[in-house]
């Protein structure tokens, strides 16, 4: 048993560690808390049983054979879990997961976010619920922005407050995140509320889509076609978002981070530029492949498409760049490459040229299968759950799978324990590139062409 700030919690034994789920760090976002910040937990007497996750929060469905969200799985779904090999006093680094799902979808109950491999290595994990979607990332009139990025910082007040009875050191606490959890990580590093709640930051595969004010609120009247998102229960944003999205309308992701002046005061590349999170250590990278995974669910691209996605992202000579760097490449493969550096590659590397801070940068080349080094493929091999369901699409029983998990791993764990992963420090001259795979290695700016090519661009916040 464990005393929190709101009461005592008993978890359970599992393989010699002690887990707790399902603890409150927050009040329900629903009733009156709808569309609020988060609101502390309410206090509880006795003792609260912490063996069970906690109820998703809203969502739409994303991925084959996640079941549509229900109000009957619960509301108080924002809480947090904890993985300890030895809690009450110990002082053990922190890490801290923020999960992935384009701002619109994911829970920490996920079986991919199992912390035990993790904590075996002597770091207490945390892992835990935000908000998502309209209700998290909608820009709405008379409610907070940003309102998941107000979970996520509630959460790690959570981890301040209340880690060290856990085994904790509240001190040295790493924050991790992939996807929309790594343009989380960014974000919360450039958010002055998020300042001196971590000192370490993992990103993997970072975003580049930040919303302005005006177009996210743009993109959420038009997601609830004239109604008020104050008036909508949760089962009616889901299915106005899902409506919104088969209609096609806006850009790639319907919600994205919105800078407002406020919660987010900038973009992370232009808030690093400035200075900020230069205290911060910071582990950043991508997959080498990353749009493969969603390539494989689309007709294959065309030139025709090809040319279309060059001349959106209006990058001066592209198509003579691209064709030089990969001369062997036809136009499905060029797609998938540009599409990958809009995507995440080439926000992740400028990321770490921004960080004015203690930088290292990475990427992962492994492929097990023909989606190659995919988007995701990093996040079973983060928590060694290579067995589970994803790793079942992505990894497919690829011997070498459990070898590059312990890379990852040992790299993470070190880095949350000293700051250092192994490997040299990133230079944005050299741009010195520590390589993921079967071998691994240690190489010189391996996407050097897009690398040059994207920094002219950036990724400026999307506005119309």
């Amino acid at each position: 048993m464990v005393r929190t700030t709101a009461g005592m919690v008993r978890g359970s034994r599992e393989g010699g560690l002690s887990v707790f789920k399902g603890i409150p760090f927050a009040q329900a976002p629903y009733g009156e808390h709808w569309l609020a910040a988060p609101a502390p937990a309410r206090p509880w007497d006795g003792v609260r049983e912490a063996t069970a996750f906690g109820p998703r929060p809203a969502q739409v469905s994303i991925a084959p054979g996640v079941p549509e969200w229900s109000a009957a799985e619960g509301l108080e779904c924002l809480t947090v879990n904890v993985w300890t090999p030895d809690e009450g006093g110990s002082g053990l680094p922190v890490m801290v997961w923020i999960y992935g799902g384009a701002y619109q979808a994911g829970s920490a109950d996920m079986p991919e976010y199992d912390g035990s491999l993790l904590a075996a290595e002597g770091v207490v994990v945390v892992t835990f619920n935000y908000r998502v979607g309209l209700q998290g990332f909608g820009h709405v009139d008379g409610a907070p922005a940003n309102r998941g990025f107000l979970d996520q910082v509630a959460a790690l007040r959570w981890v301040q407050d209340n880690i060290a009875g856990f085994g904790g050191d509240p001190g040295r606490v790493t924050v991790f995140g992939e996807s929309a959890g790594a343009g989380s990580v960014a974000a919360l590093m450039s958010m002055p509320m998020a300042r001196g709640l971590f000192g370490r930051a993992i990103a993997q595969s970072v975003p580049g889509t930040f919303f302005s004010a005006a177009y996210a609120r743009k993109v959420s009247r038009d997601l609830l076609e004239g109604r008020s998102a104050h008036d909508c229960s949760p089962e009616e944003l889901l299915a106005a978002a899902r409506r919104f999205v088969a209609r096609g309308k806006g850009v790639a992701l319907p919600f994205s981070p919105v800078v407002d002046g406020e919660v987010l005061p900038e973009t992370p590349w232009e808030a690093f530029a400035d200075g900020a999170g230069s205290d911060i250590e910071l582990v950043v990278g991508y997959n080498r492949d990353e749009f493969r995974m969603f390539a494989a669910m689309a007709p294959p691209a065309t030139e025709h498409d090809l040319a279309e996605v060059l001349k959106e992202f209006a990058l001066p000579d592209a198509d003579v760049v691209y064709r030089t760097a990969h001369p062997d490449a036809g136009a499905v493969e060029l797609y998938n490459v540009v599409l990958s550096d809009w995507l995440f590659r080439m926000p992740s590397a400028l990321l770490a040229d921004a960080h004015a801070g203690a930088t290292y940068a990475y990427e992962l080349t492994w492929a097990p299968t023909e989606l190659g080094a995919c988007h995701a493929l990093d996040v079973p091999l983060t928590f060694g759950t290579v067995n589970g369901a994803l790793a079942g699409w992505i990894i497919r029983g690829a011997p070498e799978a459990e070898a590059v998990s312990r890379q990852f791993r040992a790299a993470w764990t070190r880095f949350a324990k000293t700051g250092d992963p192994g490997w040299p420090a990133y230079e944005p001259v050299t741009a010195s590139t520590h390589v993921f795979d079967v071998e691994p290695s240690d190489v010189r700016d391996p996407e050097a062409a897009s690398r040059a090519l994207w920094s002219k661009r950036g990724f400026p916040v999307i506005d119309e």
